[in-house]
């Protein structure tokens, strides 16, 4: 892409986003995430009343009851945005694709943990990572994501969360708040493993953004199909009953193992469609966790 291209680009998905932020989700954002950010102070004996997600396992069960950790609410928050650049989000049937969604929601994001004076970085991630951007704070590191966001080339076209979320942990030693923005698009064995050590460490919430033609597969005869992965093409009767019903049945599989897989991790997730207000998940989201 040119540059002056790039920079309009740029500059209208500031405005868009920036205003969405300040506008409306100022204060949902600060609401859903002040105190997530906290500090280990020390250990304690469990009081009635107090949060059983904070019990102190190995303690309690070396005492034969009960410890919680006790924390300290840090003034700022760290924000990750962990962005899936995978051949994948390249799809979209109505005015969006999945990457373009993608852009202006961690747009949003950057300048909502600006305006609450948090700190924010991004991992690009394919089947390996593919940028790691530190967290800091300003207008100019705003920008510089966001071009990234426009204008990135991943030199991969796979997709794996899991590493993603691994390199996270360990690349992130202070508490975060972390988003995993992706499709989920993924058969990944040890991922609800490493959601799950991820989210005791840090708070993690996934954005998963999906197209409503990947839901089901319109009957329109014979018709050729590309793995935007893999490259690989096949052809397909999308008028088949059988193959309609396998192809609703893979979706409806897929999103049940993800619903079960965020909910035993203890990890608050939204799906968003493409071709949906994505304000009004978000707002959901971020009203949830209040």
């Amino acid at each position: 892409m040119e540059h002056t291209e790039l920079l309009k680009r740029v500059r209208r998905i500031e405005i868009k986003t920036r205003g969405l932020s300040r506008n409306i989700f100022a204060g949902e954002y600060h609401s859903a995430f002040k105190g997530r950010g906290m500090a280990f102070s020390e250990v304690r004996e469990y009081q009635y009343g107090d949060d059983i997600r904070s019990i102190d396992w190995n303690v309690t069960a070396r005492y034969n009851k009960p410890f919680i950790k006790v924390f300290e609410e840090e003034r700022e928050l760290t924000v990750m945005l962990l962005i899936d650049v995978s051949g994948s989000r390249e799809f979209g049937s109505f005015d969006k694709l999945k990457k373009n969604v993608i852009t202006e929601i961690a747009a949003i994001l950057a300048f909502s943990a600006i305006q609450n004076n948090d700190k924010i970085g991004v991992i690009f991630f394919s089947e390996k990572i593919e940028k790691f951007i530190p967290p800091k704070k300003g207008r100019s590191h705003i920008l510089r994501i966001i071009r990234e966001l426009i204008d990135f080339e991943p030199q991969e076209r796979g997709t794996n969360i899991t590493g993603a979320i691994r390199y996270l942990t360990n690349a992130i030693k202070k508490r975060c708040t972390a988003f995993v923005i992706s499709d989920f698009i993924q058969n990944e064995k040890e991922f609800e493993n490493a959601l799950s050590i991820a989210n005791n460490r840090h708070d993690m919430v996934a954005l998963r953004i999906y197209d409503e033609r990947e839901t089901e597969l319109p009957p329109i005869g014979m018709i050729k199909l590309k793995d935007a992965e893999t490259g690989n093409y096949i052809w397909v009767d999308s008028s088949n009953p059988g193959t309609q019903k396998a192809y609703k049945e893979w979706w409806t599989n897929l999103s049940g193992k993800l619903d079960t897989q965020f909910k035993k991790s203890g990890v608050d997730y939204v799906n968003i469609n493409t071709n949906e207000d994505y304000v009004r998940s978000l707002i959901s989201l971020f009203k949830k966790r209040e």
